[in-house]
């Protein structure tokens, strides 16, 4: 059976799904967390992948207001939780736009949600004014990240492919020795 139709789990006897292209199923998957599997026809695995990622991303980006989440590649901060953080997508992506924008000297859009911190100064001051909630932001979005690269790989590898089982010997029975 082909990558691109196999015969899943819990399906009826002899009922194959197109999994179509696995590339473009990966590259949905990534951008949107669960759209490779409903691109594939995999909608019950598809949803449940978009609801517990996008969730478990927003709510670390709620805990930590906003902060969370910012790219920076300065030499006195160094953001490496952001690339864990990429993994969820495109709600990542809007960092980018942001550190963009600060680095110019610009004002940050949406009140400085996913925006970096200007100085060392201000990222003190979000640790003072956030206590554990920004450290636990960043754990909660980096988790959401990861887990997208799981799905990832799930909408890209397509699911399990189930052998045939061989029916059971009896220990007691002797084996077969037709010549």
């Amino acid at each position: 059976m082909s990558k691109a139709a196999v015969a899943i789990s819990g399906a009826q006897p002899g009922e194959v799904i197109n999994l179509r292209d696995p590339v473009v199923a990966a590259i949905l998957g990534w951008l949107i967390p669960g759209m490779g599997h409903i691109y594939q026809g995999r909608t019950g695995k598809g949803v449940l992948f978009m609801i517990c990622i996008l969730s478990t991303f927003v709510f670390g980006l709620v805990i930590s207001d906003g902060r969370a989440v910012y790219a920076s590649w300065t030499e006195s901060d160094k953001r490496l939780p952001y690339f864990c953080q990429l993994g969820v997508g495109l709600p990542a992506l809007p960092a980018l736009v942001q550190t963009y924008l600060v680095r110019q000297g610009k004002a940050p859009l949406f009140g400085g949600v996913m925006a970096p911190p200007a100085t060392p100064a201000e990222l003190n001051e979000w640790y003072k004014t956030l206590h554990r909630y920004f450290e636990l932001g960043t754990v909660y979005t980096m988790i959401a990240g990861l887990l997208n690269i799981l799905a990832v790989y799930d909408a890209w590898g397509g699911p399990v492919e189930l052998e045939a089982e061989e029916p059971k010997r009896d220990d007691d029975e002797p084996p077969d020795s037709n010549p």
